[in-house]
C-alpha cells in the first residue's frame, strides 16, 4: 500500500527570508549612492570643467580619470543595491566591501569638492552601519 504524505500545515512552512529595516534602509542608501556616484563619474568623464566648484583639482591623476573610478563603482553599488533587495547572500558583503571603496575614494577627489566629498563618505559609512549592526539577527 501506498504512503500518504502527511499534509504541512500554513503554520509549518518556512517563510521566506525577509530583509530587516536596516537591510532595506542599506539598501536604499546604496542605491542612492551608486546613482550619485555613476552621475558624477559621468558628468566628470564628459566634461571635467563642471564638477570642479573651486576647488584645486584631485590628489591624483586628473578628474577624468576619477570620473571613470566613480562610474564603474556607480556601477557596481547599483548591482550590490539590487542584490540587498532581493536578499542575495553575496550581496551583504559586497556592499560593505565597495562602500568602504567609495569612501576611500572620495578622499582622492576632497580637495576638487569638499561638501559633496564629505556627503558621500557620511553616507557610506552608514550604508555600513546599516549593514554590520546588529550582524548575528541577520545570518
Amino acid at each position: 500500500m501506498d504512503a500518504i504524505p502527511p499534509r504541512t500545515s500554513p503554520e509549518r512552512r518556512a517563510a521566506p527570508p525577509q530583509a530587516s529595516g536596516w537591510t532595506v534602509f542599506a539598501a536604499v542608501m546604496l542605491l542612492i549612492v551608486g546613482a550619485l556616484d555613476a552621475l558624477w563619474g559621468l558628468a566628470a568623464i564628459l566634461n571635467d570643467e563642471i564638477v570642479t566648484v573651486g576647488g584645486e583639482g584631485v590628489i591624483v591623476w586628473d578628474i577624468s580619470a576619477w570620473g571613470w573610478f566613480h562610474l564603474i563603482l556607480g556601477a557596481v553599488l547599483l548591482l550590490t543595491a539590487w542584490g540587498l533587495s532581493a536578499m542575495q547572500s553575496w550581496a551583504r558583503w559586497t556592499a560593505v566591501v565597495f562602500a568602504s571603496l567609495s569612501a576611500i575614494l572620495q578622499v582622492g577627489v576632497l580637495p576638487a569638492f569638499p561638501i559633496w566629498a564629505l556627503i558621500i563618505i557620511a553616507l557610506d559609512v552608514i550604508i555600513i552601519y546599516g549593514l554590520t549592526a546588529r550582524w548575528e539577527e541577520r545570518a
